[in-house]
C-alpha cells in the first residue's frame, strides 16, 4: 500500500461560472439548499472575503503535513485547496510559511477542516482562508501519508476534485459542476428580488405585509 497518493489537478470550472458564483451570497443559497454547506464552525479568517473556484483536495494524517508542502506551489489561480485533516482538531497544518507559499503561487483560497496558526500573517498576505479556529501546535514533516486530489470530507460534506466551491463571511458551500450554474442563477434572482423588497421597506411597507407573514398570522388568530 502506498503511503502517498498524488493525482493530477482536476479540470477547472469555467471562469465565467467562477465570476458568476462570486456575486452569490452563501446565505442566499441557504434559502433553498441544505446539504451543500460545510460545518458552520469552519469560518473565514477575514469576513470581507468572498471567493469561488475549483476544488483541489488534500487529505493529511493528523500530525503530518509533508504532502501539503510538496503540492502547495503547484496550484492554479482558479483553485481553492480544501484540506481534510482526518478528524484532527489539535494540530495546525497551515501557518505563516505555507501562507507565503500559497500567496506567491497565487491560487484562490484555502479551506482547512481543522485549525490554523499565524493568523496575522494570513491577513498580512491578504490570503482568503477558512478554518476551525486557531492552534499553536503544528504539524511536522514526518512523511507518513497523504492523498492529493481524492474525494475528501470537509465539515461533513463530501468534496470531489473539480467541484465548484463558494466561500464567504457566512460559510462554505460545495456544488457539483453540473448544478453550479443553476444554483448561481437562482441565487442571483433571489438577491435581485431582495433589493426590490428593501426598496418597498424604505417606502414604508411593513415586512409582514410584503412577505405574507402577517396574513398567515391573522388567519391563525
Amino acid at each position: 500500500m502506498k503511503d502517498f497518493v498524488k493525482n493530477p489537478l482536476p479540470q477547472s470550472i469555467p471562469q465565467s461560472l467562477i465570476d458568476k458564483l462570486e456575486k452569490v451570497e452563501t446565505a442566499t443559497v441557504g434559502h433553498f439548499m441544505h446539504s451543500v454547506f460545510v460545518d458552520r464552525d469552519i469560518s473565514a479568517t477575514d469576513a470581507s472575503k468572498r471567493v469561488a473556484g475549483t476544488a483541489v483536495t488534500l487529505r493529511l494524517a493528523a500530525n503530518d503535513s509533508t504532502l501539503l508542502h510538496d503540492v502547495i506551489s503547484t496550484l492554479r489561480p482558479t483553485d481553492i485547496l480544501l484540506i481534510d485533516r482526518s478528524g484532527d482538531n489539535r494540530h495546525a497544518c497551515w501557518g505563516g510559511v505555507v501562507t507565503n507559499a500559497a500567496a506567491i503561487c497565487g491560487f484562490k483560497a484555502g479551506v482547512v477542516d481543522g485549525p490554523v496558526t499565524d493568523v496575522n500573517e494570513i491577513r498580512q498576505n491578504d490570503f482568503p482562508m477558512w478554518s476551525r479556529g486557531r492552534s499553536s501546535i503544528t504539524t511536522k514533516l514526518y512523511a507518513q501519508s497523504g492523498a492529493f486530489n481524492v474525494p475528501v470530507s470537509i465539515g461533513g460534506v463530501t468534496v470531489n476534485p473539480g467541484d465548484a466551491v463558494l466561500a464567504d463571511e457566512s460559510g462554505v458551500i460545495v456544488l457539483a459542476p453540473a448544478i453550479a450554474e443553476e444554483v448561481a442563477d437562482r441565487a442571483l434572482d433571489m438577491q435581485a428580488a431582495e433589493l426590490t423588497l428593501i426598496e418597498r421597506l424604505k417606502a414604508g411597507e411593513p415586512l409582514g405585509a410584503i412577505t405574507g407573514a402577517s396574513a398567515m398570522v391573522t388567519e391563525r388568530l
